[in-house]
């Protein structure tokens, strides 16, 4: 038998419950006997993590569900397996189930072909759909079910007492899940994601990849700052809401204003001067 590891009351992480890292973060939470796994990974450590979860003395048959926090191969591959494994329902939100019900490489994020990125993705039936203000129920516990998008359509978050299992939307180093168009990232959603997340009372925040952490305000309004600043960057293509630089060259372009690089008073050339005057300024649509 092997001894369980809790992170926190009725919380096994199985990566820090095997002593070597797995993948994604694979959480169980358990109660009465009964365990639900959020997120599994890729089918490659399915049987390694079947195995643990039966030497630590749990039955297979207990399980009431696998919850995909959304749709990547690196969090879903190995679902189907699991299912067959543990005779179990898959959950996800409806878009996360539409791209795991067809495998479609580019919102499973299994395919990208300017990296040579071709992990094969099973087509898995989704049992049921998951949303906002719906719950989850194990034991006696019951998981709130948060409807986060932007890293990806359907992402979702779960609320359980004082723990907040995350997903992809925010890390211990402040950083997030990738921003992709093709993927279905959208920026306003993922702040306004991010926001909700600041704001709850929730003391420890359990994400998809990386250390648990304790909610740190400060960290993620950086965070919030930071993409709120990335919907008016180029840098962005499609998924950034505008570009300032471009408007204010267009209006120039309309008004016959051709650029100014005589030297400023100081010396400096007149771009030099233009980015002094906006250094530090908080960009247009910016959320404080």
């Amino acid at each position: 038998m092997l001894r369980r590891r809790y992170l926190f009351p009725h919380v096994i992480e199985l990566n820090y419950q095997a002593g070597h890292r797995l993948g994604v973060n694979a959480y169980l939470v358990e109660d009465g006997g009964e365990f639900i796994l959020i997120d599994v990974g890729y089918e490659d450590v399915v049987e390694e993590m079947i195995d643990m979860i039966r030497r630590m003395d749990f039955s297979l048959s207990s399980c009431r569900g696998l919850i995909a926090t959304h749709a990547d191969v690196d969090h879903t591959q190995g679902m189907k397996r699991a299912a067959e494994a543990l005779k179990a329902p898959i959950m996800a939100h409806p878009f996360a189930a539409q791209a795991m019900e067809t495998g479609d490489p580019e919102l499973t994020f299994s395919r990208i072909k300017a990296q040579d990125i071709d992990i094969p993705m099973p087509r898995v039936k989704v049992d049921r759909r998951l949303d906002e203000g719906d719950s989850i129920n194990v034991g006696d516990l019951s998981l709130a079910v948060w409807s986060t998008p932007g890293h990806a359509t359907g992402q979702l978050s779960f609320k359980l007492d004082n723990l907040l299992f995350v997903g992809d939307n925010i890390y211990k180093d402040g950083s997030v899940g990738v921003i992709d168009a093709h993927h279905g990232s959208n920026l306003p959603d993922f702040i306004k994601s991010l926001i909700r997340i600041r704001d709850d009372s929730a003391e420890f925040w359990l994400p998809s990849h990386g250390p648990v952490f304790r909610r740190d305000p400060d960290l993620i309004q950086s965070t919030i700052d930071r993409l709120s600043q990335y919907q008016y960057l180029a840098d962005f293509g499609t998924c950034a809401v505008g570009w300032p630089l471009l408007d204010e060259w267009e209006k120039d372009i309309t008004s016959g204003k051709l650029p100014d690089f005589s030297p400023a008073e100081d010396g400096s050339s007149s771009a030099e001067s233009t980015a002094k005057r906006k250094r530090g300024t908080r960009l247009p649509g910016a959320l404080s």
